[in-house]
């Protein structure tokens, strides 16, 4: 990264207190263990703690109650929480970058009935469809096609590939990585007498809500009848399919390869870890954490509970479980030698008393 920051203005961005020499200055990022003069590393995960003594790096970004040990030759920026700082200060420092991106490239292809805002970027190929308004500050990356009736809010990025089919809301500062469908049918068909099946028109759209983020190849369908939604923080990893009709609510988190099937409702402040399979029609209650590879087949009504598994349950006795299945040769063993334990025992007593 080519960028100047001193500790001075390091510290302003993220409201932290410099131990050094407040006229340090960086041109790059790296990894504490990584480091040299020049680089800006920070410090959250305590197993690296050794290498805050030994690093190159100019400045350091690390938490307020961390006591030093030994003499740290880089100047310090303490912050309440390292990660969380280093990661707003990499946002600062990605909107100034794209900041300078502005513009229309050609050959481009915008619908002469389409509203364009001001400050935007459209790539090369891309493709602009009747009525589709495009809020101010928006990025649209080479290849981006947006069908006609779309609505993109203000600021939103829309990376190389991107597909958005007819009538869906995208709302602000929203950002959707390379090769994302959102807006394709609904996996809808009428089984027939004959083995055949007809297509269900898919006549809805999808919402996406303001401040969401949607990874690369990711597939959200458009609803049967009014829309699929992501509300509003919601953040999707690549690889997701989400089905019709499908609600994920404020502030939730899906890790990759998950698959939601049709007209799930799911709480706010989820958590679900990677290859989760949900089935269709149930309910998510808020604060629900899954398991990586676990399958939901029913609702989960209790919030803030913590699941594992196929199906899915109790995360405690899911991991009991796995400990005991682990021991099961064991067990079967120790159980066929209390069973000839046992066997011995009766023939004894059988000839003792006759």
């Amino acid at each position: 990264m080519n960028m100047q920051f001193s500790a001075q203005q390091i510290s302003a961005l993220v409201n932290g207190q410099i131990e050094g020499n407040p006229l340090a200055s960086v041109s790059g990022l790296a990894k504490i263990e990584d480091a040299n003069p020049g680089d800006l590393a920070f410090l959250a995960n305590l197993k690296y703690e050794e290498f805050l003594y030994t690093t190159r790096a100019s400045i350091i970004i690390i938490g307020d109650s961390l006591q030093l040990k030994k003499p740290v030759n880089a100047t310090l920026v303490r912050v309440k929480d390292a990660y969380s700082s280093f990661a707003l200060l990499m946002q600062h420092y990605q909107k100034m970058q794209e900041k300078s991106l502005v513009g229309i490239q050609e050959p481009v292809f915008i619908h002469p009935s389409a509203s364009v805002g001001k400050d935007v970027f459209i790539g090369a190929f891309a493709y602009i469809g009747e009525n589709v308004v495009v809020g101010d500050g928006v990025k649209l990356y080479p290849h981006v096609f947006i069908g006609n009736q779309v609505s993109i809010g203000e600021r939103s990025t829309l990376h190389s590939g991107v597909k958005i089919y007819h009538d869906c809301l995208i709302g602000k500062d929203v950002t959707i990585h390379a090769g994302s469908v959102l807006g394709s049918d609904g996996f809808g068909f009428a089984p027939q007498q004959n083995g055949t099946y007809n297509k269900v028109p898919q006549l809805g759209n999808v919402v996406i809500e303001d401040h969401v983020e949607i990874g690369a190849n990711t597939c959200i369908d458009r609803a049967t009848m009014g829309s699929t939604i992501i509300r509003k923080g919601t953040k999707l990893d690549n690889l997701l399919q989400i089905a019709h009709n499908v609600e994920v609510g404020e502030n939730s988190v899906i890790a990759a390869q998950t698959g939601i099937s049709g007209s799930t409702k799911i709480g706010k402040n989820v958590m679900m870890g990677g290859q989760v399979g949900v089935n269709g029609h149930i309910a998510i209650a808020d604060g629900t954490r899954i398991g990586g590879q676990s399958g939901v087949t029913k609702s989960v009504l209790s919030q803030n509970t913590s699941l594992d598994g196929t199906p899915a349950f109790d995360f405690k006795d899911s991991l009991r479980s796995k400990s005991v299945y682990k021991r099961l040769p064991a067990l079967e063993k120790k159980i066929k030698e209390l069973e000839q334990l046992l066997s011995e025992l009766i023939k004894e007593r059988e000839a003792i008393s006759s």
